[in-house]
């Protein structure tokens, strides 16, 4: 099974990502990154994350290949910026009562994910 499957598919990543941006909604921080509306961007998120871990492939149907850094690189993304999102991130896969194994490949997954995102000194 993917751990889309695993977690119990889309449900699992709307709430993680709903725990996620309400978060960042009011991270002093990440928040000037963000457009006003976060709905497209819990939208897309959700579609990566769940094609990301074995779940439909709707976000590069619509999309395209995910490009990350690419998508992210008009933002000055800053040891902060990093530490402020993987702290949110960490926060909202601890609060989706996963097992621990599936737990820690996520949480390693973010970690290297969002170092790799790190773009400015």
């Amino acid at each position: 099974m993917s751990v889309f499957e695993l977690v119990g598919g889309t449900p699992w990543f709307e709430g993680l990502i709903d725990r996620f941006y309400d978060a960042v909604d009011t991270d002093p921080v990440l928040r000037p990154l963000y457009p006003e509306d976060l709905t497209e961007s819990r939208l897309h998120m959700v579609l990566f994350l769940q094609q990301y871990w074995g779940g439909p492939s709707t976000y590069s149907d619509d999309r395209g290949h995910p490009r990350l850094r690419m998508r992210h690189a008009p933002f000055v993304i800053r040891e902060p910026e990093k530490d402020a999102w993987l702290r949110h991130m960490v926060d909202a896969v601890k609060g989706g009562d996963l097992a621990p194994d599936l737990e820690a490949e996520m949480l390693a997954y973010f970690a290297q994910a969002s170092t790799h995102m790190i773009n400015a000194e």
